[in-house]
């Protein structure tokens, strides 16, 4: 059995100040969240849909749901209702459904653009040039049930950590970039969300804020 709670609490003894933990729960039952909950973890990262649905409708209500898989544009109305938090956006369709559900429901939903600074070609994002372009556009400030908080980015996977943090630290000189240019007087413009179970130690030396940590706090998957 895992010991969540013992996992959960070692690593937020390691985070600075001002970091946040996003406990990636995907496939992971119901009482290990549960038990990361009762030591006071909040914020839960899910990529399923389905499978975020049914924990919500079961687990506490002050939970802070992240949504950090791709997302498919199709599937932004079953998790609107309840969603904290989409760290994956990649493109300007996607973000217009997002707009539209958040008005169908009455909300305002957070989300962060997702960067592609890694080598691998299997991962999903805006590359910076791409970013631009949508920011650039201009779309997304008549936008009033999205609010665009940060940017996530997933590191290439590789022993290599002297690539890990180049990559890390373009991704923070990129958000440096548009918050100045476009983000200025909105603080909550401020989440950079790189950093997961193998990489997180570096990645909160080159500029993360917000780290998604789950199996060095929950185990390998369960189901």
């Amino acid at each position: 059995m895992v010991d969540v709670a013992k996992n959960l609490l070692a690593i937020k003894a390691q985070l600075p100040e001002g970091v946040e933990l996003t406990a990636v729960s995907k496939f992971h039952p119901d009482e290990y969240i549960t038990a990361a909950y009762n030591v006071g973890q909040r914020i839960f990262g899910e990529s399923h849909e389905q499978e975020l649905a049914r924990k919500a409708a079961s687990l506490p209500k002050d939970i802070h749901w992240h949504f950090i898989g791709h997302l498919q544009t199709n599937k932004v109305k079953y998790i609107a209702p309840y969603i904290s938090m989409i760290e994956s956006v990649d493109s300007i369709r996607l973000l217009r459904e997002i707009e539209k559900q958040g008005a169908r429901y009455g909300r305002r939903i957070r989300v962060l653009l997702e960067l592609h600074i890694a080598e691998e070609a299997t991962k999903y994002g805006l590359t910076p040039d791409d970013c631009r372009s949508l920011l650039a556009d201009g779309e997304w400030q008549q936008m009033e049930h999205v609010e665009i908080c940060g940017l996530m980015m997933m590191a290439s996977h590789t022993d290599d950590h002297d690539q890990i943090a180049r990559e890390m630290d373009t991704a923070h000189s990129f958000f440096d970039e548009v918050r100045g240019k476009y983000f200025a007087d909105q603080p909550s413009f401020r989440y950079r969300s790189w950093g997961m179970s193998d990489d997180y130690p570096i990645a909160i030396h080159h500029g993360s804020n917000m780290v998604r940590v789950g199996t060095a706090i929950f185990g390998e998957r369960v189901y």
